[in-house]
């Protein structure tokens, strides 16, 4: 016997990408705090996508993304900063070396 008007096989599709390397790699060279978020959220997705929240998991893939994206933002500004407190203090340095009476 064969089954006619049976269900149709289930349509597999691939979880989407959970950004789990940037939200690594945002933690280990970035701003730490941001870069563990975005693992919390990277970390959500296959377990989401497998219990058929479909929309949550790409909600939270797209999280990940964007906690791993303001980790590295963090970084350069501070990065930034910094390279201008070494400038604005060596230029002080500078002029209060200027100011010593030659010898």
């Amino acid at each position: 016997m064969s089954e006619q008007g049976g269900y149709p096989p289930p349509m597999y599709t691939p979880p989407p990408d959970n950004n789990m390397v940037w939200a690594i790699l945002s933690t280990l060279m970035c701003c730490l705090p941001l870069g563990i978020v975005s693992i919390i959220k990277a970390n959500q997705v296959q377990g989401l996508w497998f219990s058929g929240q479909h929309a949550a998991a790409r909600q939270a893939a797209d999280e990940a993304k964007k906690w791993a994206i303001w980790s590295a933002i963090v970084t350069g500004v501070l990065g930034v900063l910094v390279a201008i407190g070494i400038v604005v203090f060596a230029v002080i340095l500078g002029l209060s070396f200027s100011d010593l009476p030659n010898q």
